[in-house]
C-alpha cells in the first residue's frame, strides 16, 4: 500500500511539474514577459527545469540578491515589461519584503502607478526527502496580511497551474503565485 501512495505521489509531482513548465512556456510566448531570478538560465535550484522550452534570451540570470531582483523587475514593470521575478524558494524572498510590501504593494496607493509583476516561488517539499528548515517554509498566511494589493494564489494541484498563470497575466495587478504541490 505503501509503495502504491508513493507511485502517486510521484505522478502527481511529475504532472504538476508538466502543468508548470506548460505555464512558463505560454507565458513566454508573450513579448512583454521576461523571466528574472535565480537557476532561470543556469542550472543551480530544481526550479531550473521548469524553464524547459522557454528561450534564453527571455531569461536574466540574478546572483542572489533578493531585494535588488524584485526591485529590478518593478522598474521593468514601470517601463511596459511583464516580469517573471523567481525565487526558488519562498524562504529566500523573504529577502525582498522590502519590495514586495513597501513598493510594488503600495506602489498603486500612491499615485498613478500600478507596476505588474508576477512573482513566483515555490515551498520546498517535506516528503519523501525534506529539504530542511531554510527550504519548506509557508509563510502564506502572514503574507496575506501584509499584501493589500498583490494577489496571492497558492497552487497545490495541476489542474490550477496553468488557469492561475494565465490570470496573472491578464490582471490588472500584480500577482504573487505559491507552488506548493500536494505529495
Amino acid at each position: 500500500m505503501a509503495a502504491l501512495s508513493a507511485v502517486a505521489r510521484s505522478a502527481g509531482i511529475l504532472e504538476f511539474a508538466r502543468e508548470v513548465n506548460r505555464a512558463m512556456r505560454w507565458l513566454a510566448e508573450d513579448p512583454r514577459t521576461m523571466f528574472v531570478g535565480q537557476s532561470v538560465r543556469y542550472d543551480g535550484a530544481a526550479i531550473y527545469a521548469s524553464f524547459e522550452g522557454v528561450p534564453m534570451e527571455k531569461r536574466l540570470e540574478m546572483p542572489v540578491i533578493e531585494d535588488f531582483q524584485l526591485g529590478f523587475c518593478i522598474g521593468l514593470a514601470l517601463i511596459g515589461k511583464i516580469p517573471i521575478c523567481v525565487y526558488p524558494r519562498l524562504d529566500f524572498m523573504l529577502l525582498a519584503m522590502n519590495q514586495l510590501v513597501n513598493h510594488l504593494d503600495r506602489f498603486c496607493e500612491m499615485g498613478d502607478y500600478r507596476p505588474k509583476v508576477i512573482v513566483r516561488t515555490r515551498i520546498g517539499a517535506k516528503t519523501p526527502l525534506d529539504a530542511g528548515p531554510q527550504h519548506t517554509g509557508d509563510y502564506t498566511q502572514a503574507l496575506s496580511l501584509m499584501l493589500r494589493n498583490v494577489h496571492i494564489v497558492k497552487l497545490t494541484e495541476a489542474a490550477e497551474v496553468v488557469p492561475a498563470y494565465q490570470r496573472a497575466l491578464y490582471a490588472a495587478e500584480s500577482t504573487l503565485l505559491i507552488e506548493a504541490p500536494r505529495v
